[in-house]
């Protein structure tokens, strides 16, 4: 394995930027998607049930069959890969978003309104900070699992890790394979660290809220 990464560590190292670039852009996208649909659909319980169940349905497609199908319109390349990803992110997130959300002590809701809150005061101030713990889980998932999926993406000319792993079958060779294996979780630890670091600090700052 080392006199393998010695022959070709610049472009191993080029396969885990794309790979990374490819994942955080999907999981950026998904975020800000999902944020914005909780935002209009929060207090549309049939919409968003409905929106959660077409997603799922997405979900469901098989990868391989999904890059099939959009290759007639977005074509071969990471933008292909980028689009895939964030969908199925997007079902992950908003799952999970929902579920921290709706888990909010309704007491505590009614509490807030006494006080003269609005809607958006109740949102930001008490049910985001208690979901907090639920969201970030939602990421940790989605994250993991879109690394994974990622791999697939080498098929399609996307870049990444999954190009290692497919010249090893190719050429029934296992050290590519353990590379891309190795740098693939460790990307993935690495990534997981840093969300696990934001939840941390947003934790710390709400946490007189989610004392109370």
């Amino acid at each position: 394995m080392i006199e393998y990464w010695n022959e070709n560590w610049s472009t191993m190292l080029d396969d885990v930027q794309q790979h990374a670039i490819m994942v955080l852009s999907s999981l950026v996208i998904a975020l800000i998607i999902a944020v914005v649909i909780i935002l209009v659909f929060l207090r549309r319980k049939t919409w968003l049930d409905s929106l959660i169940y077409f997603f799922s349905l997405l979900y469901s497609i098989p990868s391989f069959a999904f890059f099939a199908l959009l290759l007639p319109i977005s074509g071969l390349g990471m933008k292909t890969a980028v689009i895939v990803l964030t969908i199925y992110s997007e079902y992950v997130l908003l799952r999970s978003f929902i579920t921290g959300i709706r888990g909010v002590d309704p007491q505590l809701i009614e509490v807030g309104i006494g006080m003269g809150m609005t809607p958006r005061q109740v949102f930001r101030q008490i049910q985001l900070p208690l979901a907090l713990p639920a969201i970030f889980s939602g990421i940790q998932v989605a994250l993991a699992s879109t690394m994974a999926m990622a791999t697939i993406a080498a098929t399609i000319n996307a870049g990444g890790l999954g190009q290692l792993l497919f010249e090893g079958l190719q050429g029934q060779q296992v050290v590519p394979i353990l590379w891309g294996t190795v740098l693939t979780m460790a990307l993935t630890l690495i990534c997981a660290g840093f969300v696990q670091l934001i939840s941390w600090l947003l934790l710390h700052r709400w946490k007189g809220v989610l004392d109370k």
